[in-house]
């Protein structure tokens, strides 16, 4: 059973980045408008790495891998998965007016003292005219922090979504679980941009074969989604 489950999600991963294939283009190092990336790698993480780029438009990307990390009876990484969104404006805003007060992440952030390794983060800003980065593990400075947290809530949101499509399809069961420990986590303030799943919250809430509690836990987080 967990043999098929595990091909199961692969086959419905392998779709989703098919269908996106085509759009996977890099940023160019001088983009037509002010654009804000964060890259993030921690080996022992899930996913181990993403990067994601936010346009002044609002449009944005995220695109996680697992390079070095093979799942048993599998010969080969999982594939990359990517998707397209909008962010909210309050939030592009906020990212962008922070972005210039650290002077568009032109120096260096990073905490000089033995702390916690949390990953390698770069975080760069690019426009017609400029182009920095800055690279880190942690850093004091609230503006590059908050950024950080921003964009890791962000990635917890799609990842989790990512789970609550493969779940819904292949193991309904597990719904309720899953969706608990998302309300766990978007109250603690460690989900983002919760609107970016509202396809898959809706299905959920929307479907009759789904147990009433995890029905009413989808209801909750389309309800936050309306507040990012």
């Amino acid at each position: 059973m967990k043999n098929y489950l595990g091909i199961a999600f692969l086959l419905l991963l392998g779709a989703s980045v098919c269908a996106q294939d085509e759009k996977g283009q890099s940023e160019p190092t001088h983009p037509l408008e002010p654009t804000i990336i964060l890259d993030r790698y921690w080996e022992a993480a899930t996913p181990q790495e993403y990067t994601i780029t936010v346009r002044s438009s609002a449009t944005a990307r995220y695109l996680s891998r697992n390079p070095t990390r093979i799942e048993k009876d599998s010969q080969a990484a999982d594939p990359d998965y990517m998707m397209d969104f909008t962010m909210s404006g309050g939030n592009r805003d906020k990212i962008f007016t922070l972005a210039q007060q650290t002077n568009y992440f032109h120096g260096d952030f990073d905490y000089k003292h033995k702390v916690a390794d949390t990953g390698k983060k770069i975080l760069t800003y690019a426009d017609p005219v400029r182009y920095f980065q800055t690279t880190y593990n942690f850093s004091e400075n609230k503006n590059i922090e908050f950024i950080t947290r921003l964009f890791q809530g962000i990635s917890n949101t799609i990842e989790h979504g990512r789970k609550l499509e493969f779940m819904h399809h292949y193991n309904k069961l597990d719904l309720d679980d899953e969706l608990k420990g998302m309300e766990e986590m978007a109250e603690a303030g460690y989900m983002a941009e919760i609107q970016i799943i509202t396809p898959v919250l809706q299905s959920i809430a929307n479907d009759g074969s789904v147990m009433h509690m995890a029905r009413q836990r989808a209801q909750r987080l389309l309800a936050l989604a309306g507040t990012p």
